[in-house]
């Protein structure tokens, strides 16, 4: 399932004082139903060694409703509204659970969930580094999964995201080719399981 945390959390750039930071993020969440992007993800332990690395796309349609595709190795995740699948393709296993039990104060709310972000999350400003400005969303939940999120904005939006554990594991993700509110095909935020199959969950 740690796969399926970082997903996503895309915001424009924000402005310097607090409030109007704040502000701004909730106008972007009123005003981007949907985005698809690339992206590169990288995780490290609490000492600072890569310990994996991936790449992928991902669309996201709110509330609820997203696409997570990883290239290597091949795993899918697909939130329809309802249920959240998880599908392993080297062991043909998917896994299905409810949205509402996955999502919670977890990053994948920051992408696909409702604009009320900050009944879950404590958001405050975090500096500039690496030329981005970065915003922190804490949850509020403490069984939440992770310690802290960090979003990297530009000028022409997110570049990067981090996210950090309660093990001290750092995940790092950089995106690419953001495009707001486009139009998905049919069927985008639908999955059913291949045949054959191992199906497991509720």
């Amino acid at each position: 399932m740690k796969r399926l945390l970082p997903a996503l959390f895309l915001i424009s750039c924000l402005q310097d004082s607090s409030a109007a930071s704040l502000e701004r993020f909730q106008s972007y969440l009123r005003t981007t139903q949907a985005a698809r992007a690339n992206f590169q993800q990288k995780v490290m332990d609490k000492t600072g060694k890569l310990v994996q690395e991936s790449s992928g796309s991902f669309s996201f349609l709110r509330p609820g409703r997203f696409r997570w595709t990883y290239a290597k190795p091949p795993q899918l995740i697909v939130g329809d509204g309802e249920r959240v699948w998880i599908h392993d393709a080297d062991l043909n296993q998917v896994t299905v659970r409810r949205a509402a039990r996955v999502l919670g104060a977890t990053p994948a709310a920051l992408l696909a969930g409702a604009s009320d972000i900050e009944k879950s999350f404590v958001l405050t400003e975090a500096g500039q580094r690496d030329g981005l400005e970065w915003l922190e969303a804490k949850p509020r939940e403490k069984e939440s999964g992770f310690e802290r999120i960090r979003l990297g904005m530009s000028a022409s939006g997110v570049e990067a995201m981090e996210l950090v554990d309660h093990f001290g594991q750092t995940t790092m993700l950089k995106f690419s080719n953001l495009e707001r509110n486009p139009q998905f095909e049919a069927g985008t935020f639908r999955f059913t399981p291949p045949k054959g199959a191992d199906v497991l969950g509720e």
